[in-house]
C-alpha cells in the first residue's frame, strides 16, 4: 500500500471560501477516481509560523495506482482549481 501525504501554504489573502472549495473539490475526488482507497484533508487550527495551511492524506494499492491518481481528469481539474491559490507544496509517498 502506498500513502501519500502532500501539505501546502495558500498564498496571502486566499479567500476562507476558496480554502474551503480546495477542501471539498479533493475529498470528492474519493469514489469519482477509482484507484483512490481513502483520502482525508485537513485545514490547520494552530496557525503556527510551522504549520502549513491544509494537508491531504491518501491511500493506494500500488505507485501505479498514485500515477493512475495523478493524471486522472477529475484529479487535473482539481490541481488547476487549486494551484493559483498556493505559494508552497511538499509531499512525502512511503510504501507499508
Amino acid at each position: 500500500m502506498i500513502k501519500h501525504i502532500v501539505m501546502w501554504k495558500f498564498k496571502d489573502g486566499v479567500a476562507d471560501a476558496d480554502k474551503q472549495e480546495m477542501k471539498r473539490q479533493l475529498e470528492a475526488l474519493k469514489g469519482i477516481t477509482p484507484t483512490l482507497i481513502d483520502i482525508e484533508v485537513g485545514l490547520d487550527v494552530l496557525g503556527s509560523n510551522q504549520s502549513k495551511d491544509i494537508v491531504l492524506y491518501s491511500e493506494f494499492a500500488s505507485m501505479d495506482d498514485l500515477n493512475a491518481y495523478a493524471a486522472h481528469p477529475e484529479h487535473v481539474k482539481v490541481v488547476e482549481f487549486v494551484k493559483p491559490l498556493l505559494c508552497e507544496r511538499h509531499a512525502v509517498d512511503y510504501e507499508v
